[in-house]
């Protein structure tokens, strides 16, 4: 099967306008052969046409490339993946001493660690990571460790990187180029702001209305904080690289060993149930989100910083990696439609709709009533009109730049028993997921939605 690029290319020029982001780059491996094309701009201001040699911010996708890194120590024999933290981090501890003693690295790949993102400042030195580890003494447990899944942002890698660090003796930085990006002849892929080509950088931006148009983001980077977890800058080419590593056993396109195929199994079959499986995958193996696909599993990584996006599928039973990177977004419906255009060329699995709302469930809506939150989030779940309702609490200072109001309530869909649908309250939102689950007390004790959990904190 071939891909009709001017046709797809086209349809996304279309797709860009309609949803206001500025540029996408799209690239697709797929037997072993490399397609490469851009829409739109790298700033709305400048409108400088995007190139394929457009520089993105990839956001959580650098995840898996500090995993990539993390398997390589555990090739070394240097780690074990369910050996304490504490025997690399001897002065490791949080609030929670069994957390403090148990806690392993398979934890903080998995997000199963439970561990509040309570770091305080760490500042932007090279001893981000160390000072990360030693602000976290009196941080709480989000849940019990490996109780659930529940995103860490910044936190769990930021320890694996530290981990590394102590190993190589060198900041994680230096270690991501001397283990992957050199080994595997990447030129375009940097871990900081410093060493990013400035006139290849795409502009992030964000949307308040079509009307308006996209704006240039207020928010150029993510903290130093966010590096192992969300602050790699690379191109399609070389995010396609490192699926060239996943597709083939470990080996870059160069034909260098990155990882032994046996540590490129245990990324993938090692596995943990999602909550909300519906919004990106059922299980979370080790760096990597696992998807089903219409009975066949695909494995995805994605990204976002304030204002750029980054997807990555990989479909091994076809032998095809799609990545796109934009700045603007992200909306799942943009790269569903982007991606089912070129899936559907390649003659591949499409990405499944969402399930439809069950109109048969009788449920307690009581059990559910409550509200769930973390530092920054706040859900509130309540019954209204004989609906269940979630209100979604946002940041006055984030509401107002976003022009929304600070309170925002939506319509909960059942699916299932804890699975729901929730509906968009504007244009500019897609339906979303959530989950709501663990009645062992009784009423559900937590709200899982885009990856993220909230425990329960009190009655609505």
């Amino acid at each position: 099967m071939t891909i009709d690029v001017p046709r797809i290319q086209a349809r996304v020029t279309e797709l860009l306008a309609e949803y206001g982001i500025p540029s996408a780059a799209i690239g697709i491996l797929h037997d072993g052969a490399r397609t490469e094309f851009t829409a739109g701009i790298k700033n709305v201001e400048t409108r400088e046409p995007a190139t394929t040699d457009t520089v993105y911010q990839i956001g959580s996708m650098t995840k898996t490339w500090t995993a990539l890194a993390f398997m390589q120590l555990v090739d070394e024999g240097k780690v074990d993946l369910d050996e304490p933290v504490r025997n690399h981090l001897p002065g490791f501890v949080v609030a929670d001493p069994e957390a403090s003693a148990k806690v392993t690295p398979r934890h903080l790949l998995y997000h199963t660690n439970g561990i509040e993102e309570a770091f305080g400042d760490p500042a932007e030195d090279d001893d981000v990571y160390e000072r990360m580890v030693e602000n976290i003494a009196d941080a709480p447990q989000v849940f019990p460790l490996g109780h659930t899944h529940g995103y860490s942002a910044a936190l769990g890698y930021a320890i694996l990187a530290r981990i590394l660090e102590v190993h190589d003796g060198k900041p994680w930085d230096d270690v991501m180029r001397e283990r992957l990006f050199d080994p595997m002849g990447l030129t375009s892929t940097n871990s900081r702001r410093e060493q990013v080509d400035e006139t290849r950088a795409a502009t992030g931006h964000l949307i308040r209305s079509l009307q308006e148009g996209p704006i240039v983001t207020p928010m150029d980077y993510l903290p130093r904080a966010f590096g192992p977890g969300g602050n790699i800058t690379s191109t399609t080419r070389e995010v396609l690289a490192m699926a060239h590593v996943l597709l083939n056993e470990g080996t870059a396109p160069n034909g260098k060993r990155i990882i032994s195929a046996g540590s490129l199994r245990e990324m993938m079959r090692s596995r943990v149930p999602v909550p909300d499986p519906y919004m990106f995958g059922p299980q979370w193996a080790l760096g990597l989100i696992v998807c089903d696909w219409h009975g066949e599993t695909v494995y995805a990584t994605d990204g976002s910083t304030v204002g750029q996006n980054a997807r990555l599928r990989l479909l091994p039973d076809s032998n095809t990696a799609i990545a796109m990177l934009t700045n603007g977004g992200p909306r799942e419906s943009f790269y569903h439609k982007v991606f089912n255009e070129i899936l559907t060329d390649l003659g591949a699995v499409t990405i499944p709709d969402l399930p439809a709302p069950d109109t048969t469930l009788n449920l307690d809506l009581s059990r559910y009533v409550g509200v769930y939150e973390r530092p920054g989030a706040r859900h509130e779940v309540a019954v209204e009109g004989g609906k269940l309702c979630l209100t979604l609490v946002l940041d006055p200072m984030q509401a107002e730049f976003l022009q929304k109001p600070d309170r925002i309530t939506y319509e909960l869909l059942p699916v299932s028993e804890t699975h729901f649908l929730m509906p968009p309250a504007d244009s500019l939102e897609d339906t979303q997921t959530v989950a709501i689950y663990d009645f062992t007390n009784g009423p559900a004790q937590y709200l899982h939605t885009n990856s993220r959990v909230h425990p329960r904190t009190g009655p609505a």
